[in-house]
């Protein structure tokens, strides 16, 4: 089975990054294929094009439906991003706006109206912040991203949620053990999925 694995930080070093090296290393351990897209080292351009939007004749640019072929086949897609400002990074809701829209994500019906082109797929996403995760919880962040984000993506593009893994209190005065923990609840969550 093969794994989209999407990330976004710009730090080649941060706990995110490690996050999907560890979810890949997980997934290729059970057998599967893990392709990882790191979205600043690729230099994934997030800026959507006006000759980008959906509309008769529009045509995505080429850079996207590179990315298309690349992960058109994942049967898993997993979201690994920080939370800034309590919302994904901008090159990730880039990365959707682009790659995820009319013709891959979802098709038109005749009449009016959406189609989703990804049934059968799953998705789980894994976020960070600095806030613990009940400050997230009490200040509504939580169950926003989870309508906004989660939600919204894998209704309109049919994909079956997996859950979303949040870790909390994430930051440079992060000790190794809380590091080695956190990274075995993702491998552990990757072995619940296969």
């Amino acid at each position: 089975m093969k794994h989209a694995v999407i990330v976004a930080h710009p730090n080649p070093d941060s706990f995110t990054l490690a996050v999907a090296e560890t979810y890949c290393e997980a997934v290729r351990q059970k057998g599967g294929e893990a392709v990882l897209r790191d979205l600043y080292r690729m230099g994934f351009d997030p800026c959507l094009k006006a000759s980008e939007i959906p509309r008769p004749g529009f045509s995505p640019a080429d850079d996207v439906k590179a990315e298309r072929a690349t992960v058109g086949d994942a049967a898993v897609f997993a979201f690994v991003y920080p939370l800034w400002f309590n919302a994904p990074p901008a090159m990730l809701k880039g990365y959707v706006d682009r790659v995820f829209t009319m013709g891959f994500g979802y098709g038109p019906i005749a009449g009016g109206g959406n189609q989703p082109l990804l049934l059968d797929r799953k998705m789980i996403s894994f976020t960070s912040s600095g806030a613990p995760a009940a400050w997230l919880e009490e200040e509504g962040t939580w169950n926003a991203i989870r309508t906004l984000f989660d939600s919204h993506v894998a209704r309109v593009c049919g994909l079956q949620g997996l859950g979303h893994v949040h870790f909390g209190g994430v930051g440079p005065e992060m000790s190794e053990a809380a590091v080695a923990q956190n990274l075995q609840q993702v491998r552990d969550t990757v072995a619940r999925l296969s």
